[in-house]
């Protein structure tokens, strides 16, 4: 880890004595980050540099098919989305470019990167086991897999396999199980449900608060944002497999489009967001955790403790997405 710090602190001194001053005077960004969330970096950019940003906010799915559409007639320059098997997904079909950089190289472990260096994961979000602290204890449970154990069956809750959040974690457990493997283990989670799926991680914590159920998985900013407005929450985070693959982990991360028209300020701008000053900006505001090692979590997510995350490169939720998919179709998984 020291290592690592000095290496991005010496590229990072290199750097800005060979810099110019020089930053385009627009950028186009189309996002499916919420823009309470992306607005406060733009305008924290435009005033550190003069470059005004212009945005579109949408979902990921139209916002791919609008770059597809717009080819080399589109104005956007970037392309900021949610999970990496939507940035996966982007990257194969031609819409984003490689871009080399050892600022986000210095700034961004390996695994939250495309190997192909079309995407970067600017925030880090943690998939993970939530129970109720009133009928479950800590030392009840252990691993993801044995979330389909006897004991917690007709106590399990799940959100919706349609989620793209959901896919990724199955794509993980195939990486780490086969399809067999994994299959085995979906089906174990769909024989113990309380309740049907549900649409949301939100709904599905104020279902086991309500006594639906004691436990679920869950992206650990639902679970902030919850406890933020109930102190008082009966609910607590648990890191699973610590003692082999680690907890799931995805990202919120952006990458340079094929046609963008201002390449060289996209990529500025890239690195400013993986940079000590603009990564609390990224992750606090949506209540994740930064990926630039060098940044200290906010206190109130390093409160939750700290885990062991796997360090399977995300690229992974994105190529065995499809068959992460056809998995949870076989396994009644809704």
């Amino acid at each position: 880890m020291k290592k690592h710090h000095l290496f991005a602190a010496l590229v990072l001194t290199l750097l800005s004595l060979g810099a110019t001053n020089t930053f385009a005077k627009e950028l186009v960004i189309y996002s499916a980050r919420n823009e309470q969330l992306i607005k406060p970096l733009f305008d924290a950019y435009t005033k550190e540099t003069g470059t005004e940003i212009s945005f579109i906010t949408d979902k990921a799915g139209p916002l791919l098919q609008r770059l597809k559409s717009e080819g080399k007639n589109t104005r956007a320059d970037l392309l900021i989305t949610v999970d990496a098997g939507n940035l996966w997904h982007a990257a194969r079909e031609g819409v984003l470019q490689p871009v080399e950089s050892i600022i986000l190289q210095a700034n961004i472990l390996v695994h939250l990167r495309d190997p192909g260096n079309q995407w970067f994961g600017l925030s880090l979000r943690a998939r993970t086991i939530v129970y109720s602290t009133e009928r479950v204890k800590p030392a009840d449970l252990s691993t993801y897999e044995e979330l389909g154990a006897p004991q917690w069956k007709d106590r399990l809750l799940l959100r919706t396999s349609k989620k793209v959040y959901n896919q990724s974690l199955v794509a993980m457990l195939i990486a780490e199980h086969g399809e067999d493997g994994a299959e085995q283990v979906i089906r174990s989670w769909v024989a113990n449900l309380a309740a049907k799926p549900f649409s949301n991680d939100t709904k599905m914590m104020q279902a086991i608060l309500a006594g639906q159920g004691d436990v679920g998985i869950v992206n650990t900013y639902y679970f902030g944002r919850l406890l933020k407005k109930n102190p008082e929450l009966k609910l607590a985070l648990f890191w699973p497999n610590q003692k082999s693959t680690g907890v799931h982990v995805n990202i919120s991360g952006a990458g340079v489009t094929r046609y963008a028209k201002h390449t060289e300020a996209a990529i500025k701008f890239l690195e400013w967001l993986s940079s000590e000053k603009a990564q609390n900006l990224f992750a606090d505001g949506n209540m994740e955790y930064p990926v630039n090692q060098s940044v200290a979590t906010h206190p109130d997510v390093a409160a939750w403790g700290d885990f062991k995350a796997s360090k399977q490169n995300l690229a992974i939720a994105g190529q065995l997405q499809n068959s992460a998919i056809r998995l949870m179709d076989r396994a009644d998984y809704r």
